[in-house]
């Protein structure tokens, strides 16, 4: 007879079962493969999320006890995703056992009936059992022999309160045409706010963009790729980081081109304010630094934008709309209730702001704030209707330039067009987390465990969202914010794609060496992913970089989503730079990333000596070995370009002790890249201008100007630079154009 375990080992017994109810691993293994178990109490702080309770009663018999409870109190599976060959799946069912016969009945998103039948309930297999206050409880599984066409079904049964969610996926996310059979394209990456123009209002807008995209379509490009165009916080435009959005559903007014915005045109008072001596010296202040001015921007197009709202209600809307005051209607419906919500908190931050500058966002307000559905909030709404209309108005101008960019795209023929991304999360005090307060852990973190570049792990300070909720919700939120994402983009970049599998949680109060991997349910989320891929007609890459795990690796390439490969982390075992032929063809491939350091800031070693200077590292020695190997790095690049003929005998001493790349160094690396049969490559602007200093240094908030830094040519300049002509000459003859799309 083995001895009866311990308190303390029947308690871990006990903690590892409530964490694998909730899908949270008690240790993961690093980028090196060192195996680290995560803390007890760390744990406990985590299935705080999940279960409030745990905060005050730390008792895990209770706990396990209220978690089984609650599966069964879900009397069918709430969602269930299925491929659209298959002709036989099922749903599990929770009832009890002396029900005798039950009835089903699946309807499509357009409510018509598809299929339904009735059943023995007792001829259904039986999976468990329990006992609930006095009655047999049994777990069966309803089978359905149905093949579906790809869509959303709603399952329902009679004997059950709640329905199931039947996601019908087709097998592979959307590639278009200019993708298949080998078609490689290329394009440039940029952050749009550092767009110069003599026409813009001191940041790239998307008026901008359709400058851009003209230029770049006529050389050969066929994808322009963007930052997070998400909306962020009006309240405090200084907040800049596009990966920490208010709302991954709504967009960035300030890229709005205010003088594209219809009204303009015939808004004298507009015009008259824009023309006038002392705005046209503000623009010329706002245009001239070489970082944004986000508060200075916003102030000017928002003094502007109210203007031209105020005069579009009184011109368009009323008792009977026009035609564009039915447009903008129309576009209000379309948006529901994700836009109105945002609408309201915009207002409703922006007014409670005004009085206590503390506010920094809804968990900060008043209690009596804080239910969007509530009846202050709902009291704020009727009675400043028109701060509601005039967010929903920005909204509105915002999709109709973006979709303006997408229309110019197609028009000139580009294979995938505008590249759009989007973010891992949202800021814990914006609009998507105020409306969706049940479907985030508002007080945990995502973050990542230590590698490379980040010897104490990452936090990124953004709530994840709950699997359990997401499921129960029948992912509301996540298809939402798929479908506005994928609206107007050619191909989407999901940051942090691991995260459909498992992300990396810091428990409240915590620090990354404190997290663990709480799992998400893979199929149901790649399931939705493709089915909105296709629907969209949008390419799908995913950000794979870091640790990922096979089973993750497996289920991107069966869907076809995109890897995500880049040069400075293409290695084989021997530290040599992988050559172009072995990339994969499913994927993207770029020199670098906004996080990492451009590609004259890696040759000079600039961003090892930056961590230095900003205490972001402090061991000497670690920091002489990663200089050396640097070193190294660059001398085995060069090498490789030389022995691939991109560089020959002559420009071998310039390219290996040269302090930053030369042109022509840039261009060979560049073409060492583009020579990948990968689908896609991606440019840099600030790798082809050779920058030195990258756009955003992970782990600063103040130390350094993340997200503000323009470009030093406008775009008129960059049509005409020397190196960016000679960069495309060389990358539309490796991957043309008339080859790439067919």
């Amino acid at each position: 007879m083995r001895p009866a375990p311990d308190t303390m080992d029947m308690d871990i017994n006990l903690l590892q079962q409530l964490c694998a109810h909730y899908g949270i691993a008690t240790d993961y293994h690093d980028l090196w493969g060192q195996h680290h178990p995560v803390q007890p109490q760390a744990l406990l702080n985590l299935l705080a999320a999940f279960d409030p309770q745990l905060a005050t009663d730390p008792s895990l018999p209770k706990a396990l006890q209220r978690a089984r409870s609650g599966s069964w109190e879900q009397p069918i599976t709430p969602t269930v995703a299925i491929r659209n060959d298959y002709t036989h799946w099922g749903v599990r069912l929770r009832l009890p056992r002396h029900t005798q016969q039950l009835h089903w009945q699946l309807r499509g998103e357009d409510g018509e009936v598809v299929a339904q039948a009735g059943q023995d309930a007792h001829a259904l297999g039986e999976i468990s059992q329990t006992e609930r206050q006095g009655v047999t409880w049994v777990e069966r599984h309803l089978a359905i022999d149905r093949r579906l066409a790809s869509g959303y079904y709603r399952l329902r049964v009679d004997t059950c309160s709640s329905e199931c969610l039947v996601i019908c996926a087709p097998q592979q996310c959307y590639r278009p045409r200019a993708l298949q059979h080998g078609g490689r394209v290329w394009g440039p990456s940029i952050q749009l706010y550092a767009l110069r123009s003599p026409q813009n209002w001191g940041m790239g807008d998307f008026g901008d963009l359709l400058v851009l995209i003209r230029q770049m379509a006529a050389r050969g490009a066929d994808i322009i790729g963007l930052n997070p165009l998400h909306a962020l916080f009006m309240h405090n435009p200084a907040h800049a980081s596009p990966y920490s959005p208010c709302s991954r559903q709504q967009l960035n007014v300030l890229y709005i081109d205010v003088p594209a915005v219809q009204e303009f045109a015939d808004c004298a008072a507009a015009r008259a304010l824009v023309a006038s001596a002392a705005f046209q010296q503000r623009l010329a202040d706002l245009r001239e630094p070489a970082l944004v001015d986000y508060p200075g921007v916003a102030r000017a197009k928002f003094e502007v934008l109210e203007i031209l709202h105020t005069h579009f209600a009184a011109r368009h809307l009323g008792e009977a709309p026009d035609a564009q005051g039915r447009a903008f209607l129309a576009f209000v419906a379309r948006g529901g209730q994700a836009l109105r919500r945002h609408a309201l908190f915009e207002a409703i931050q922006a007014h409670l702001h005004a009085a206590d500058p503390s506010l920094w966002g809804w968990p900060a307000w008043p209690p009596q704030w804080q239910d969007p559905a509530g009846e202050r909030t709902e009291d704020f709404a009727r009675t400043h209707a028109q701060r509601l209309q005039f967010h929903q108005y920005l909204q509105w101008q915002a999709s109709i330039q973006l979709a303006r960019a997408h229309e110019t795209c197609t028009s000139l023929g580009m294979g995938v067009g505008l590249y759009l991304d989007l973010a891992v999360s949202v800021d814990r005090g914006g609009s998507d987390t105020w409306e969706h307060q049940n479907s985030f852990a508002v007080d945990a973190s995502v973050g990542a465990p230590p590698d490379d570049f980040n010897l104490n792990g990452q936090g990124w300070g953004l709530p994840p969202l709950r699997p359990d909720r997401l499921r129960l919700h029948h992912y509301r939120i996540f298809i939402d914010t798929l479908r506005s994402n994928m609206r107007g983009a050619g191909a989407l970049r999901i940051d942090h794609v691991m995260g459909l599998m498992r992300l990396f949680w810091i428990p409240p109060g915590g620090v990354p060496r404190d997290g663990a991997y709480v799992y998400y349910p893979l199929d149901e989320m790649m399931a939705i992913v493709a089915l909105e891929s296709q629907r969209s007609q949008c390419l799908v890459i995913g950000e794979d970089l870091g640790t990922v795990a096979d089973n993750m690796r497996e289920a991107l390439a069966r869907s076809d989503v995109l890897s995500y490969r880049l040069l400075y982390f293409e290695r084989q075992r021997d530290g040599n730079f992988t050559p172009p032929a072995h990339y994969p063809p499913a994927a993207l491939v770029a020199i670098g990333t906004h996080d990492l350091a451009t590609l004259s800031g890696w040759w000079g070693a600039h961003d090892l000596q930056l961590r230095l200077q900003l205490g972001l590292q402090s061991d000497l020695q670690l920091l002489a070995r990663q200089l050396l190997e640097r070193l190294h790095d660059r001398t085995r690049l060069v090498m490789a370009l030389h022995h691939a003929g991109l560089l020959a005998q002559d420009a071998l001493t310039e390219a290996a002790t040269g302090a930053s790349p030369s042109t022509r160094t840039r261009i060979a690396i560049h073409a060492w890249v583009a020579a990948a049969p990968s689908a896609v490559m991606m440019v840099q602007l600030e790798d082809v201008l050779g920058l030195v200093d990258q756009v955003n240094l992970p782990s600063t908030v103040d130390e350094y100007p993340n997200w503000r830094r323009k470009l030093p040519l406008d775009l008129r300049q960059l049509a005409h630079d020397a190196a960016m002509a000679e960069l495309v000459r060389t990358l539309a003859t490796l991957r043309p154009r008339a080859a790439a799309n067919g």
